[in-house]
């Protein structure tokens, strides 16, 4: 036996046989994997068949699900519409009723208008009418967008401009209609006239009546000792509670300021008197004494009958003249102090009325206005 075939082993038949066992354990392990394989191949291609056959039947269902979805969404749009149509009519509606009520009562004014000249001034003042969030007639008339006027027009105009009923009209009955349009635009353009002039009056009115009133702002406010033009603008003046021509920084609170301009000036310069009087008056009770030398012969203020002041008693006198001396004096500078504080009262009385007077003539000027 050679090295080679001792190496290699093919000339050993137990050898041979193991390599053809071992094929044939391959062999059968890979028939297995491969039957194994292709039964899980057949169930999965089973799967994706149900799946495929349930994509197919959801795609069916959701297609009639849009379907109806797509109609309902046509079927409530559709009444959407309507209802909007519907309330544009009924808006439509309302203010066509509102116009003509308005036209009527703009009839019935002028009418009034006419018969007031002939009869005389009416003093009434007629009560402004607020709208629904508390605006005026002629705030909620400026509020309003283009569209929405031009929509009013078309419908005023639509009952103001009534159509012309001439079907079957011979020439004759064409001429007295042409004559009555005639006196009828002859009438509005006489009325427009009279009230182009009734306008341009009462705007000089008007800007003669602020004139006046500036006047009497400016008086008042000089009176006050402010700027002429400081009541005359769209704000009330600032409190001034300290004086312009301070240098220094002013170191107060607000509340001291505050404090100080409602009538603090009073309770300061109270407190300063009344330190002022502490100290006058423990300068005078800490004096020192001194014992007046008896006199010779009757006392002074010394009436008949009196019987002689013993020495012991003449310093208690003293001191009992010196404490009536002194309650005198509070008694006094007690009833300063209210007559000054009563003096106060009548100014501030005094001031009161004068404002009270001024906002009635102001209050009489607005209802000549309001009148005019």
């Amino acid at each position: 036996m050679s090295d080679d075939e001792e190496y290699t082993g093919e000339g050993d038949p137990e050898f041979i046989k193991r390599q053809d066992q071992k094929r044939s354990d391959l062999d059968e392990q890979l028939k297995e994997y491969i039957s194994e394989w292709r039964k899980q191949r057949a169930k999965e291609e089973d799967e994706l068949k149900k799946l495929k056959e349930k994509q197919a039947k959801r795609k069916i269902s959701r297609a009639e699900e849009e379907q109806k979805m797509a109609q309902r969404k046509k079927e409530e749009e559709e009444r959407r519409v309507r209802e909007v149509e519907e309330k544009k009519q009924r808006e439509i509606e309302e203010k066509r009723m509102r116009l003509e009520e308005a036209e009527k009562k703009r009839q019935a004014m002028l009418q009034a208008m006419k018969d007031k000249d002939k009869k005389g001034p009416n003093f009434t003042i007629a009560k402004k009418d607020t709208g629904v969030l508390g605006l005026s007639s002629a705030a909620m008339e400026r509020n309003k967008t283009k569209e929405q006027l031009e929509e009013e027009k078309k419908i005023s105009l639509s009952f103001r401009i009534k159509p012309l009923a001439i079907e079957g009209f011979g020439e004759q009955k064409l001429r007295e209609k042409a004559q009555e349009l005639w006196e009828l635009i002859v009438k509005l353009e006489t009325e427009k006239y009279d009230l182009e002039e009734r306008q341009k009056r009462q705007d000089y009115d008007l800007k003669e009546l602020k004139e006046r009133q500036k006047q009497q702002l400016r008086h008042k406010a000089l009176k006050k000792g402010l700027d002429p033009e400081a009541l005359t603008g769209k704000y009330p003046p600032k409190i001034q509670v300290a004086s312009k021509y301070e240098r220094r920084v002013d170191t107060r609170s607000y509340d001291d300021k505050k404090k100080l301009f409602e009538g603090g000036w009073d309770e300061i310069s109270k407190d300063v008197n009344e330190k002022i009087w502490n100290e006058k008056k423990e300068q005078y009770t800490g004096r020192q004494k001194s014992k007046l030398p008896k006199w010779f012969g009757e006392r002074p203020g010394k009436k008949a009958g009196e019987p002689e002041t013993p020495e012991g008693e003449e310093d208690a006198k003293a001191d009992e003249d010196i404490v009536e001396d002194e309650d005198e004096v509070e008694e006094e500078v007690v009833e300063e102090e209210d007559e000054e504080a009563e003096e106060d009262e009548e100014e501030e009385e005094e001031e009161e009325e004068e404002e009270e007077e001024e906002e009635e003539e102001e209050e009489e000027e607005e209802e000549e206005e309001e009148e005019e």
